[in-house]
C-alpha cells in the first residue's frame, strides 16, 4: 500500500477536537459506511469486540442527550452522534457467541477453538479480572473511539469526544438499563463550522524526546 507519510502526518495535525459544527453539513453515507467498517473492523483484546455502537442521527433525541451532556452543543449540531457502550460482563454464553462466528468465518471446528475458550474463560469469566470485567470492556471501547477519530481524519470528517457527559442518564434515554451494556463515552461527527476559533490553533504536544523511550 503507497502511504504519503506526510499528508497522513499532515491529517493528523489537522484533527482536533471540534468545538462547533455545521449543523447544515451532514457525513455522506458513503463516508458513514467507511466509519462503520472502521468501527466494526476495530481490534480488542482476544478480538471479544465487547461492544456496541449506538449512531444517532435523530434530531430530537440528540437534543435529550445535550441536556445530560453538560449542555454542550456539539451533541446536537453533529451529523452523527456515536455513543459506545460496552458489556457489563462478560459470560460464558458471550464467549461461545464468539467462538461459533471464528468456527463460521474460518472454517474451523468448534472442538478446535476449546484452547481458545479455556483461556479466556480463565482470564475473563474464572479469573482475577472478572472482577474488574467493566473497566477491561471499556478500555476497549476506547480503542474503537480512537480508531474512529483517526480514520475520520483520513476522510476530512471533524470529529470530537465525550466523556463529559451523565453514562447513566444516557442509559435511560438510550434503554441499556436493562441490558447487557453501559455508556461509556461518545463521539461527535461531522464538519466543523467556519466560525469554530479552536480550528485555527496550533495542537499542543509534547516533544517527541519526552513522550518516547527507545530500548534497543
Amino acid at each position: 500500500m503507497n502511504i504519503n507519510h506526510d499528508e497522513f502526518v499532515n491529517l493528523l495535525n489537522w484533527r482536533y477536537a471540534t468545538k462547533k459544527f455545521d449543523p447544515l453539513k451532514k457525513v455522506s453515507a458513503k463516508d458513514w459506511k467507511v466509519l462503520e467498517e472502521t468501527l466494526r473492523l476495530s481490534p480488542s483484546s482476544y478480538g471479544l469486540q465487547p461492544w456496541k455502537f449506538i449512531v444517532i442521527e435523530n434530531d430530537e433525541l440528540k437534543k435529550k442527550l445535550r441536556a445530560v451532556s453538560w449542555n454542550q452543543s456539539q451533541i446536537e449540531d453533529c451529523s452523527h452522534l456515536v455513543v459506545f457502550a460496552s458489556l457489563k460482563k462478560v459470560s460464558e454464553k458471550y464467549i461461545d457467541k464468539y467462538v461459533e462466528t471464528i468456527s463460521h468465518v474460518r472454517g474451523t471446528p468448534v472442538a478446535n477453538l476449546e484452547g481458545l475458550k479455556k483461556v479466556i474463560m480463565g482470564d475473563l469469566v474464572n479469573g482475577p479480572r472478572s472482577k474488574t470485567i467493566q473497566d477491561w470492556s471499556q478500555r476497549q471501547a476506547y480503542i474503537a473511539m480512537g480508531n474512529l477519530m483517526n480514520s475520520a481524519a483520513l476522510l476530512n470528517l471533524d470529529s470530537c469526544p465525550f466523556e463529559g457527559i451523565e453514562p447513566l442518564k444516557y442509559d435511560a434515554i438510550l434503554n441499556l438499563e436493562n441490558s447487557d451494556y453501559a455508556t461509556v463515552a461518545a463521539v461527535a461527527l461531522g464538519y466543523r463550522h467556519a466560525e469554530d476559533k479552536y480550528q485555527a490553533m496550533k495542537k499542543v504536544r509534547f516533544p517527541a524526546h519526552e513522550v518516547f523511550e527507545f530500548i534497543k
